[in-house]
């Protein structure tokens, strides 16, 4: 099979990834073998490819917003049939026995493993994972536009969820990428007022035309005191703007698996009158269903642009240096 595969970790101008011939991988008992239709790129590929997350593995095919068909069951694998769509994603291994899982918090586990870090993903003609990791995909969601649910909308979704986001309120969206803008979606159905902060004048347009009442510059104060924030951007100089835009009682939380250094808070400024700064790591399986349900019905629609699986090099570039608009996606032939 045709691969993409990281030998070392070096700068995605470089063109790092290489093209190459690899073995279809076989399903073991409980997995299942999935023909990869399309692959999301998303912003922790590029954190894996530039090495800001630390190889894990010595030879890895990146890759964790896999949309595709199952095209054979190992042998105790009962839950999907060949011929099923299915979606592989971030997250593709918790224990099931420490604290963490027994609390349903696996996304906490500390024997987690990640597709396209850990394991190979999906930048590639084949994939294998767990059956009981697999997401079944919602015949209303097409294939190309089902890929950046997988990571960029549920991670969106549950820092939502960690930005303590409820209808009608006012909430703050620092960075308008791939997943802020389907978190956009979200939060209109729930009636929220959103501001968009950017630094991009291209991504403040796409922002206002799917329904943000104020887009700005990257740092720019919002027109109102905000209920809600979430820090898309991996920039940690944000993140004390984003809390002097927080109302009182407000919530922030950071959404990125990788942020720069946050400067020096003031207390009275930035944490005083019990303002909220969370963290958001990776995703639970909850998360992933209940996003790919409200997705089938509200229906949110993810802007995608796609690339041929042999182009990764330039799609990773494209999303480095701001030239995507929503969502990339690698499109297997």
């Amino acid at each position: 099979m045709k691969a993409l595969t990281l030998s070392r970790p070096a700068p995605v101008d470089s063109a790092p990834l290489q093209l190459e011939d690899l073995p279809i991988p076989a399903p073991q008992d409980n997995e299942v073998l999935v023909r990869v239709e399309a692959c999301g790129i998303c912003r922790t590929d590029l954190h894996v490819v530039e090495g800001e997350l630390p190889p894990q593995v010595p030879h890895i095919v990146p890759g964790h917003q896999v949309v595709g068909i199952v095209d054979r069951c190992g042998p105790r694998a009962r839950r999907f049939r060949p011929g099923d769509r299915v979606g592989i994603a971030w997250l593709r291994y918790t224990c099931g026995e420490c604290r963490s899982c027994r609390q349903g918090k696996e996304n906490l586990c500390p024997h987690a493993r990640f597709s396209g870090w850990h394991e190979n993903g999906g930048y590639a003609e084949y994939a294998v994972v767990r059956e009981d990791f697999a997401y079944a995909i919602p015949p209303a969601l097409g294939v190309a536009t089902a890929t950046p649910l997988l990571c960029a909308g549920i991670i969106g979704y549950r820092a939502l969820r960690r930005a303590e986001v409820r209808p009608g309120c006012r909430l703050g969206l620092y960075g308008f990428g791939s997943s802020a803008h389907i978190a956009i979606q979200v939060a209109r159905h729930l009636g929220c007022t959103v501001y968009v902060m950017t630094r991009d004048l291209p991504h403040r347009a796409l922002a206002c035309e799917l329904g943000a009442a104020w887009a700005g510059a990257a740092d720019d104060t919002p027109p109102e005191k905000l209920d809600s924030a979430i820090l898309f951007a991996p920039a940690g100089d944000l993140v004390l703007p984003a809390l002097e835009a927080l109302d009182q009682g407000g919530t922030l939380a950071l959404a990125g698996i990788y942020l720069s250094d946050i400067p020096s808070l003031n207390y009275e400024r930035h944490l005083f009158r019990e303002k909220n700064l969370r963290s958001v790591t990776a995703n639970t399986r909850a998360d992933g269903e209940e996003l790919l349900r409200i997705a089938a019905e509200i229906p949110i629609r993810p802007r995608t642009i796609s690339y041929p699986l042999a182009d990764a090099n330039r799609a990773l570039q494209d999303l480095k240096h701001d030239r995507i608009q929503g969502s990339g996606v690698l499109v297997v032939a």
